[in-house]
């Protein structure tokens, strides 16, 4: 579809007014970390649902709402204190591929990450490079202590090119800024200019109808080829149009 620069801008910004609003929260899986005032409990929350934020998005909140819970709906608190025998009640835990075991050992990991590690925000966020670098550090960590071999393909490989949609999610959540009340705005460390846009199906679909995105696979590649056209419309802001894409692709079906 060949929509002059200047419309598709015009067209896209009305699109990102349009889905970024309060409303947007009611059906999508930001809604589970917004139950929360605490920034730790906002952080892990929406860590953990961006985790398992595949497939059917009804099942996607059902099932981290059913984290939430067996968190005994305070997940800094959980995750700071918790033993061995507190994470035996999550092993009968399911979504999709992601079983009781792989959210044990998310547990464990991210309890190694607040208390040896500073925190989720300190591993993004400590002598910030860029979005890769950060990703890559993040992985590192996260899998420093014994883990399941099955776990590794539930937190995304930038290094072998993967496209991370989960985790660039969940950092524009956490990072991005702009008083709409969607997004948490907490990390102001990273740049907003630095984000990615969490590419899926639905965005990429969308984006490669625009012109926005050439190449046919949905990976590392490109992320960095939609994200930086889309900075041509806003440098400071590019994956602000995951709004318009994500919601021309599941709400509108473009």
């Amino acid at each position: 579809m060949e929509i002059p620069i200047n419309e598709l801008q015009d067209f896209l910004n009305q699109k990102y007014t349009q889905y970024n609003q309060p409303l947007f929260i009611e059906s999508d899986p930001i809604q589970i970390p917004h139950r929360f005032t605490n920034c730790g409990d906002i952080e892990i929350a929406a860590f953990l649902t961006s985790a398992i934020a595949w497939g059917n998005r009804k099942m996607i909140i059902n099932n981290a709402e059913r984290i939430i819970n067996l968190l005994d709906n305070s997940p800094l608190d959980f995750i700071i204190n918790a033993n061995e025998t507190d994470l035996l009640r999550v092993a009968n835990f399911k979504h999709r591929t992601f079983n009781g075991e792989d959210l044990g050992f998310f547990l464990k990991s991210i309890q190694n990450i607040y208390l040896k590690h500073g925190g989720l925000y300190q591993i993004f966020s400590s002598d910030f490079v860029d979005i890769k670098t950060s990703l890559i550090r993040f992985r590192e960590v996260f899998f420093s202590i014994e883990f399941p071999s099955h776990s590794a393909k539930h937190i995304s490989n930038v290094f072998k090119n993967s496209a991370a949609k989960r985790l660039n999610m969940f950092l524009m959540w956490m990072v991005r800024k702009d008083g709409r009340g969607v997004h948490f705005g907490l990390w102001d460390k990273i740049p907003t200019s630095a984000l990615k846009l969490p590419l899926d199906v639905h965005t990429a679909t969308v984006g490669r109808k625009l012109g926005l995105l050439t190449r046919k696979q949905n990976d590392w590649q490109a992320v960095e080829e939609i994200t930086e056209n889309l900075s041509k419309f806003d440098e400071n802001d590019p994956v602000k149009y995951d709004f318009a894409l994500f919601g021309l692709g599941v709400f509108e079906k473009f």
